[in-house]
């Protein structure tokens, strides 16, 4: 008896442990979930802890409740101007009605795929109208928020929140770039030629005037020059002859002394003179006066002077 009361303890034991596993489970804090009877819909839990279910007969769908992110493969679009782009985008949303989502969807995996065909289209659609500038431009986050707003109102179809759409990268095609950037090269060259020529241009001109101001102003400094030269000349002369003018023999004796200096000069040059020359006559006295000649007696010739023989000047030491 007592082992047979055991034995049926044991099975009703692991009979209520099966049936409390069946029947019991748990949501946490991320999650949300969906019991369901025969793949039909009976409740929706979205709050955390342990809940209860029929065992065996319903069964429970968990769905994250956080944020989650979508990067979609790179779409080649074509701008207004006829630009082909390649854009990268990624999107992140969140499950905010997950009895719908079950309903359409069923599955994250399927909920990207066509999370994904509706971001492509949205894409397409909204900068077909806009132009590669304007995507380049401070207008890019009113582009970002109009795919935004497109992708959300068709993923609420699906019970999904998209919450932000973002383009990260915005670039031309290979085969198109390298030709563009070879057309924005010659372009800028272009307007470097042009910006040289202009400077050169305004160069020459601020060369030219400062060319003519400094004519202008040698000029007017040599004018002033001369006539302050000249004023001053004309002073030393006066002067000159104010001082002069004192004492005519000091001036005529000053005067033979500048011309000794000057002739009279160590050097190559020989001069032959006559000694009784009027230019040696403050040779003879310190006056410059001459003796008078001796007058000959009456029918007697006069007896001329011996001439002077001519002496060179002592050779430069």
């Amino acid at each position: 008896m007592n082992r047979k009361f055991l034995v049926g303890l044991g099975v009703a034991v692991v009979a209520a442990v099966i049936l409390a596993t069946s029947s019991l489970f748990i949501v946490n804090q991320a999650e949300q979930a969906i019991v369901l009877q025969f793949g039909d819909p009976k409740r929706v839990i979205q709050d955390p802890g342990l809940k209860v279910k029929l065992p065996f007969v319903q069964n429970v769908v968990y769905y994250d409740k956080r944020l989650l992110d979508f990067a979609p493969p790179s779409e080649e679009v074509i701008a207004s101007d006829q630009k082909r782009l390649v854009i990268d985008a990624y999107a992140r949303y969140r499950i905010v009605d997950p009895l719908r989502f079950y309903q359409s969807i069923g599955s994250e995996a399927l909920a990207q795929t066509r999370l994904g065909a509706t971001i492509s289209g949205s894409l397409r659609r909204v900068i077909g109208n806009v132009t590669l500038a304007q995507i380049l431009s401070d207008e890019r986050s009113r582009i970002m928020e109009e795919i935004r707003l497109d992708v959300n109102k068709a993923a609420a179809n699906f019970g999904l929140d998209v919450v932000d759409v973002r383009l990260r990268r915005a670039d031309l095609p290979e085969e198109n770039s390298q030709a563009i950037f070879a057309r924005m090269q010659s372009e800028r060259e272009r307007e470097a030629r042009e910006f040289r020529a202009q400077g050169a241009e305004l160069a020459q001109r601020i060369r030219s005037r400062a060319e003519r101001e400094r004519t202008v102003i040698i000029a007017e400094a040599q004018r002033q020059a001369q006539i302050l030269r000249g004023e001053g000349e004309g002073e030393s002369v006066r002067i000159y002859a104010e001082a002069f003018g004192r004492d005519p023999s000091f001036f005529a004796f000053y005067r033979s002394m500048q011309a000794y200096r000057e002739a009279i000069n160590p050097g190559d040059t020989t001069m032959v003179l006559s000694p009784d020359s009027d230019f040696f006559r403050y040779f003879a006295n310190r006056e410059g006066v001459r003796a008078p000649a001796a007058t000959p007696a009456p029918g007697r010739a006069p007896v001329a002077a011996p001439a002077a023989t001519p002496v060179a000047p002592p050779a430069a030491q």
